[in-house]
């Protein structure tokens, strides 16, 4: 990432703790690090994630350990703001935790996208950066927060729409976080050099996941943070235990794994054949 005159001032917006840290936490640190702004906001405390080890938390109490968990990560991400929405993890489609009234998913949209106009126009960032149209995986979180920023992205910059929450602001960018799809083949081949288990891989690859690498606007090379991202990742220790598929294979093979961020830009249209290596690139032209 270059080095620029002026500082700038880059937004992400995800669903859960530790969602930062697997898709961007690379791009916060470097950002952060060339004396850019870097806010983070996260829509739930991640209430039904998954607890590696009991000794950490239980379901009555996990909400509270991961936002202590996400603080203590973005603090190594170098986050110049946290701001956290007070809705509910809302689970998978399906399950109880999906119809709880505080849930995500469930929430009125004008009510989340009119916070999130505010903190846009408040913080002033130049890029914006979400999950894409899938949420990753197909998270009903993941996919509500992207929707929600989408259309909060555009109404930023419309003196019409949410006059209560500030003086209109027009983010440059605005950027989906993305895994290409040869990231699975990538790790399906460390696990098997290191004799392990691939079949939790495939429900990725059956299910389609992953963005295709030939329409990937992005490649950025945090290589020189990778240590802080994986830092901020272990911070995550609810969610990031020794099952997890990162930790399967030697921290060295994770750590080129986690080295390259990709982006797709959504808004405005790029053009043709572009590749970014820095996400502020071409925003002084």
């Amino acid at each position: 990432m270059n080095d620029s005159n002026s500082q700038k001032s880059f937004l992400a917006i995800f669903a859960h703790p530790d969602d930062e840290a697997f898709g961007t936490g690379g791009l916060l640190a470097l950002t952060a690090s060339r004396g850019h702004k870097t806010a983070l906001v996260t829509a739930t405390r991640g209430e039904v994630g998954e607890i590696s080890d009991p000794a950490l938390a239980n379901p009555e109490n996990l909400g509270q350990v991961r936002e202590q968990e996400l603080r203590e990560a973005a603090d190594v991400l170098g986050v110049s703001e946290l701001v956290i929405l007070d809705y509910r993890d809302s689970g998978m489609v399906g399950t109880e935790d999906n119809e709880h009234l505080n849930a995500l998913a469930q929430a009125d949209a004008d009510e989340v996208i009119g916070q999130l106009v505010g903190i846009i126009r408040r913080l002033k960032p130049d890029v914006v950066v979400t999950f894409d149209e899938n949420g990753g995986y197909g998270h009903p979180d993941h996919i509500a927060i992207h929707k929600h920023t989408v259309v909060a992205y555009h109404a930023a910059g419309d003196s019409s729409r949410f006059v209560d929450q500030g003086d209109p602001w027009n983010p440059k960018r605005l950027y989906y976080a993305v895994f290409p799809k040869s990231t699975f083949a990538r790790m399906r081949s460390m696990l098997v050099e290191n004799g392990m288990d691939t079949s939790d891989l495939d429900r990725f690859e059956e299910g389609d996941f992953g963005w295709p690498d030939d329409e990937i606007h992005g490649v950025l090379d945090v290589s020189e943070v990778v240590d802080t991202k994986w830092e901020a990742l272990n911070k995550h220790k609810t969610q990031f235990g020794p099952d997890n598929l990162f930790n399967r294979i030697p921290v060295e093979s994770a750590k080129t794994l986690i080295a390259q961020e990709y982006l797709v830009q959504a808004a405005p249209k790029p053009p043709v054949d572009v590749a970014y290596s820095d996400v502020f690139e071409g925003l002084d032209s």
